[in-house]
């Protein structure tokens, strides 16, 4: 596969390490220094400045969409016109109304559109995923779930924390990771309780968000994404009737990254443990990647694609309204 990419950030950086021995063409960003410091890692890629000229290329299969919130769904839907398979960056818009014209368009083209959902991929995510799919949990009940980072130094200045760039602040950012882990685990949610307010930070959007989520079964996702965490922190634990799993950390600044397996005895008291551990290098990105190819080959709807993205953005954009009304009262 021909590959090219937008956006040449450090997420843009990650993605274009993990495309394996498919080629680079192209690496485009505002910043052209950007451009040329990617593409110089790649033999024969190309620098650009403009992502429109990228639609033109006839020879690219795929293109990654890496750039802040407000051009996602443009750029994507750009890519979709032009019959490019796209792999968009979380949340895929600033609101959920951006993705109506680009669901519209996939709609009508034959391009597949992953959304990077890139916590699904790690190993300790992908492990729990296997012990739930084979029901050793038992019926899930509820989860409770923290994300959340201490930012740095002039945070406050950075694009995430303009709304026109972003749409919101940290419920938009780390907090539709956890909503959408929440949703893998226990499905659609039929009510929707949430409050993000600006604690530390000066600036116009949120810096915690807190989300109670319940299904149309009662089952309830406790949610908290936060950067004024200080210690950068992951915690997901997962409860059924039979036994809970624990996922902790993400590797680097986050811990290693652990997933521990509770399962319940028929006389209860202690349970049996089990518990795995990853330190190795994070290959996530490379996973979720590949997979893609292969949706591609086998013209596959990709696991995580659009539909879960406004799912997620339907449930930031409640929150958005009852925390605004609830600034207001």
């Amino acid at each position: 596969m021909n590959v090219a990419i937008i956006g040449c950030g450090l997420i843009g950086e990650k993605r274009a390490e993990s495309i394996g021995g498919n080629r680079l063409v192209a690496c485009v960003d505002i910043s052209v220094e950007r451009a040329e410091m990617l593409a110089r890692r790649f033999s024969g890629s190309e620098a650009l400045s403009d992502w429109r000229r990228v639609m033109e290329y006839k020879d690219i299969d795929v293109i990654i969409v890496a750039t802040p919130h407000q051009s996602l769904a443009e750029i994507t839907l750009a890519a979709v016109s032009s019959g490019k398979h796209v792999l968009v960056e979380k949340p895929a818009a600033r609101h959920v109304d951006e993705l109506t014209p680009l669901i519209t368009g996939v709609k009508q083209s034959s391009s597949l559109v992953r959304v990077g959902f890139n916590l699904r991929y790690h190993p300790a995510l992908r492990k729990a995923r296997e012990i739930y799919k084979l029901n050793e949990l038992g019926e899930l009940m509820f989860l409770r779930a923290r994300y959340g980072h201490g930012g740095r130094i002039d945070y406050e200045k950075e694009w995430r924390a303009k709304p026109g760039l972003s749409g919101g602040g940290e419920l938009i950012d780390q907090g539709v990771h956890l909503i959408d882990l929440a949703r893998w685990f226990l499905g659609d949610f039929a009510e929707v309780q949430g409050l993000a307010r600006t604690f530390f930070w000066d600036m116009p959007v949120d810096d915690n968000a807190f989300m109670i989520l319940k299904t149309a079964k009662q089952q309830v996702a406790f949610l908290h994404a936060s950067c004024t965490e200080w210690k950068n922190l992951f915690s997901l634990e997962i409860y059924g009737r039979h036994g809970k799993l624990h996922i902790e950390g993400l590797g680097g600044s986050y811990g290693t990254e652990r997933l521990s397996y509770y399962k319940m005895l028929p006389q209860m008291g202690p349970p049996e443990t089990t518990i795995w551990e990853y330190p190795m290098i994070n290959d996530s990105w490379i996973v979720e990647f590949a997979e893609f190819l292969e949706d591609i080959k086998i013209g596959r709807q990709p696991a995580a694609n659009l539909s879960d993205a406004h799912a997620v953005l339907t449930i930031v954009n409640k929150i958005y309204q009852e925390s605004c009304n609830d600034n207001h009262a």
